[in-house]
């Protein structure tokens, strides 16, 4: 089988180093494999994602000398093929509406944390992990409140998706084309009732991700090491949904001064700036590690 790879950014800001690196080890592993390469948009965030970070990205990435095998695929244009997933996912009594904001779950816990004197477990990025207050709730009750035009969101009963599957592993392999991985453990119970969708937006990056891959083929998913814990979560998705699963391989991140990851939200420097700078190809190749 040809190993397909993709390089996947979110148009709602300018590339930067850590954005880069990733883009060159996808490019370069999928040459080294006689493999296809794939661009992806991830815009289900219709209102940060412009069609002129589009174009900045592409040129970006033709100055570096990345090229792809087919049109990049937009997930703002494909809508209907995540709503089919969450579709069958509640066929399956998988999910339900949960009506408890994000401000009200850290509320919760603030609560809790005062009243026990101990912390309220949170996921792998920090977050408090939603109580599930609202899965028990009849279902004239969620009919009725989503009918008032009440925001929610939809959830995985992650318990339900766990019985139901049992233990889960995934292939994690090196930076090395000839590096078949090891078998490593998922742990998507750390996540507790994830968002698939919301009332507004009828996806999340986790779900959309795991049906965009299955959709194009993609057998090699290479990511910066902060999305490792997000794997477990994308494990039970295609295990629920009947969809492939890929190899993955993580890279390590590239860092600012300060020791944090790079970010568009923290006005970390574009790519572009570099470029306008006089810094070549290689230039960057090297600021990035490669």
């Amino acid at each position: 089988m040809q190993p397909v790879f993709r390089f996947a950014p979110s148009p709602n800001g300018e590339l930067h180093l850590g954005h880069a690196r990733s883009a060159l080890l996808n490019h370069s592993l999928a040459r080294a494999m006689n493999g296809r390469f794939l661009l992806r948009f991830e815009d289900i965030d219709t209102e940060r994602c412009r069609r002129e970070y589009e174009a900045s990205i592409v040129d970006d990435l033709r100055f570096l000398g990345i090229d792809w095998d087919e049109e990049p695929r937009r997930q703002s244009e494909h809508f209907a093929d995540y709503r089919a997933a969450l579709d069958a996912l509640a066929g399956e009594g998988l999910v339900y509406p949960a009506f408890m904001t994000r401000g009200e779950v850290k509320a919760f816990a603030a609560r809790f944390e005062e009243t026990e004197g101990r912390p309220w477990p949170r996921d792998p990025d920090g977050a408090p992990l939603y109580p599930g207050l609202d899965r028990s709730l009849s279902e004239d009750e969620r009919e009725a409140r989503i009918a008032t035009g009440e925001p929610f969101a939809w959830r995985l009963d992650m318990r339900r998706a766990l019985d139901r599957l049992g233990l889960l592993t995934f292939q994690e392999a090196g930076l090395s084309p000839d590096d078949e991985g090891v078998e490593v453990e998922a742990e998507p119970a750390l996540w507790g009732d994830v968002v698939l969708a919301r009332k507004d937006v009828p996806t999340s990056y986790h779900l959309s991700v795991v049906v965009d891959d299955a959709l194009q083929g993609v057998t090699e998913v290479v990511r910066g090491r902060d999305l490792l814990p997000s794997t477990s979560v994308h494990r039970v998705l295609q295990a629920l949904l009947g969809l492939p699963a890929p190899r993955w391989r993580h890279h390590d991140l590239v860092l600012g001064n300060d020791g944090r990851k790079l970010s568009k939200s923290h006005g970390d420097t574009a790519l572009r700036t570099y470029r306008e700078a006089g810094l070549q190809p290689h230039d960057i190749a090297r600021m990035v590690g490669l």
